[in-house]
């Protein structure tokens, strides 16, 4: 089996048991009204930059398991920071959504939801616990479950950020009429990092489409292709969890975009 698939087993049974603990018409009403618009603080002169809080992965395991949340978010907006991505995954990540709520108590950033979403249920813990924003991956949704998945967001006013790992889903998204749309070099049946797959997907990416690079950024050498090709903005979690200085780290990140 691949990563992907074990994943997907986790998860279902993990959404299961949460629809037995609480209702999802008792999250509806803890969601915010006005979440923070996600997608047009990425349109900048330079590349934007998506902070991810991610203690651990399944390839690398703890990576920052106790870090102090206060004083990571506290770097990212230093930094300068476009918004701010929480893995809430526990099994494979060992994140949590208590940790989206904290994060939500302490910026104003917009927060990204990052999970591997496949029921509504899920956004609305998403919408309950601060999200402003949600990743919906193709890979982990049939095209009918994806539309769905897309108006059930809507519906719940966040912003979907549909990520891809091919042409083929690309093509698929695309006929959905999606304008927010994340590239991920991560195989997520392999784990494999191919740092070309952005700009093999790029020429196919419509104008008005904003784009984010996601998985295998190390450095500013690789932000800097990414805005060489055209991305409008960049996620990164390890390197940063890493860091000594997350905030100088993000500085270096944000490369001008060619021709601003």
């Amino acid at each position: 089996m691949s990563f992907l698939s074990d994943i997907m087993t986790v998860k279902r049974e993990e959404v299961s048991r949460a629809k037995r603990e609480r209702s999802e018409a008792s999250l509806l009403n803890e969601a915010r009204q006005k979440p923070r618009d996600f997608a047009s603080g990425l349109r900048r002169p330079e590349l934007a930059v998506i902070a991810e809080v991610k203690r651990a992965s399944p390839s690398k395991g703890p990576i920052a398991a106790n870090v102090d949340l206060s004083a990571l978010i506290g770097a990212f907006e230093a930094g300068g920071a476009a918004a701010v991505s929480v893995l809430t995954d526990r099994t494979f990540f060992g994140g949590s959504l208590d940790d989206l709520k904290t994060v939500r108590s302490l910026t104003d950033l917009p927060l990204l939801r990052k999970d591997f979403l496949i029921d509504p249920y899920q956004l609305a813990e998403a919408a309950a616990h601060g999200a402003d924003a949600v990743l919906l991956i193709a890979a982990c949704l049939g095209r009918a479950r994806m539309e769905a998945m897309l108006a059930a967001a809507l519906d719940l006013n966040l912003t979907p950020l549909v990520e891809v790992h091919s042409k083929e889903e690309l093509a698929s998204v695309l006929a959905m009429s999606v304008s927010l749309i994340g590239i991920n070099h991560r195989d997520l049946h392999t784990f494999r990092i191919d740092l070309g797959l952005s700009a093999r997907l790029m020429p196919m990416m419509p104008q008005k489409t904003t784009v984010v690079a996601e998985s295998g950024i190390r450095g500013w050498e690789d932000a800097e292709t990414m805005a060489r090709i055209g991305t409008d903005a960049v996620l990164t979690g390890e390197t940063l969890m890493r860091s000594k200085d997350p905030a100088a780290e993000i500085r270096l990140l944000r490369r001008p975009k060619p021709g601003c």
